[in-house]
């Protein structure tokens, strides 16, 4: 018998509480090595994110790749590690992980389906609680110390009272709702439109996979009305699909601009697609599986204890303070036609991101890990890909768990590099780049 009783409820004044050591805002690739690290250290974390779904940019933008994990040279070690090593040995696992030469460095293509699972999965054994669809309305700040943050979800309004924060954001989101100060850039750095195509000619891949169809885009965009003449398009072996990265688009920091961009994104995407299909043979019959979340990056960042200069990466210089390292090219993304790119010559080049540049300047328990560091935007264009943002995120727990009442101006630097110490010295030959 089916039960048809309903009840008569009003909204009441009532708000969820929920106390916790560290807040974690942002759940991409920055934001899950931090609440991972941060539970898996014993801390109660709670963990944060605008979107109904984990996994920011490394799932929902179908990003395809992973950048900066590995060193440069004719054979690129990897240099990031901790839980990183489980999300890259299940992907490997499961088969939808593939390593391919780029840049003279190696980049990992990547099931994103898989990987947000193995993030869901992870996250919810390490007893992390997690927030989805959740909007920061009010950030709290009290003696330089972030006390709550005040956030509004579909369910209802929830305050959460926190020890310490991770700005994992992207957009310096707490920073900006705590009323503090953070960074524009005067010239805008495009984001950009990923889509999957599928329906392709998988027989002729090597027609149109890699950098080589940008000569095609360099040709033909004005007749298509696109906005870049640069990017490649990465196929996917075994699995019939390719990440195409060819489009540039604006990011806005008002509501109603970003919605534009996302729409114009979509636009520019399907415009590719029409080049493709008209310029490529084995692209006749290829159509757009799926369109990503808009991949933003640079909106906002902090203003923190110290700015990570361009300098400073081409030196290579390591700093007291370090904490994660990459030797990612500089890829600035700061013109509508095209990407900007700044190579190391040397093989063994390796740069460093600084605690001081990820500890905002004007509060103590208050953290960014991911492309919401501080740093000029040349240093930016080089440290905010996956690689660095995992290690980051690794980071920010380590730093907030040594630091539970003091300030995170004033960590013990040897401890915590004494905990770092894979993420700054080790080195791996990964299985799946044997012979790559």
């Amino acid at each position: 018998m089916i039960d048809k009783r309903t009840r008569t409820v009003r909204k009441t004044a009532d708000k969820s509480i929920i106390d916790a050591d560290v807040c974690v805002v942002g759940a991409g690739a920055a934001g899950l090595m931090a609440a991972l690290t941060s539970a898996r250290l014993g801390r109660r974390t709670v963990l944060l994110d605008a979107m109904p779904t984990l996994g920011g940019q490394l799932v929902g933008t179908l990003l395809g790749t992973i950048c900066g994990l590995y060193s440069n040279g004719p054979e690129p070690v990897r240099v990031t590690f901790g839980a990183v090593d489980e999300m890259l040995g299940y992907l490997d696992r499961a088969s939808a992980l593939h390593a391919r030469r780029a840049l003279d460095t190696i980049v990992l293509q990547y099931d994103e389906m898989l990987c947000g699972r193995w993030a869901e999965t992870a996250l919810v054994e390490a007893k992390v609680d997690i927030l989805l669809g959740a909007i920061i309305r009010e950030v709290r700040l009290d003696d330089r110390r972030i006390t709550s943050l005040e956030v509004a979800t579909r369910w209802g309004d929830v305050s959460i009272r926190c020890g310490g924060v991770v700005d994992a954001s992207g957009d310096a989101t707490v920073a900006w709702h705590a009323g503090l100060e953070v960074r524009e850039p005067v010239t805008p750095q495009w984001g950009t439109q990923m889509v999957t195509l599928e329906g392709f000619d998988p027989s002729a891949v090597a027609e149109f996979d890699g950098f080589g169809i940008a000569d095609l885009l360099k040709k033909r965009r004005a007749e298509y009305g696109l906005a870049r003449e640069d990017g490649f398009i990465f196929a996917f072996p075994g699995r019939d699909v390719a990440t195409v990265n060819m489009t540039h688009m604006p990011n806005p920091t008002d509501p109603s601009g970003a919605t534009r961009a996302t729409l114009d994104g979509r636009d520019q995407a399907d415009r590719v697609l029409a080049l493709l299909r008209a310029e490529v043979p084995s692209m006749r019959s290829a159509r757009i599986r799926a369109y990503g979340m808009p991949g933003i990056r640079q909106t906002r960042w902090f203003v923190s204890a110290h700015q990570l200069t361009i300098e400073e990466v081409r030196s290579g210089a390591r700093p007291d303070d370090a904490v994660a390292r990459c030797s990612w090219p500089v890829e600035a993304h700061d013109r509508a036609e095209g990407v900007s790119w700044e190579m190391f010559g040397a093989p063994e080049h390796m740069h460093y991101v600084p605690l001081r540049s990820m500890v905002h300047r004007d509060a103590d328990n208050l953290v960014a890990a991911g492309r919401c560091i501080d740093g000029d935007t040349a240093a930016l264009a080089s440290v905010r890909v996956m690689g660095p943002c995992f290690a980051m995120g690794q980071a920010a727990a380590h730093a907030l768990d040594l630091s539970p009442r003091r300030s995170l101006h004033n960590v013990d630097l040897s401890l915590l590099a004494s905990r770092l110490r894979p993420n700054l010295d080790h080195a791996h030959r990964d299985s799946w780049t044997l012979g790559v």
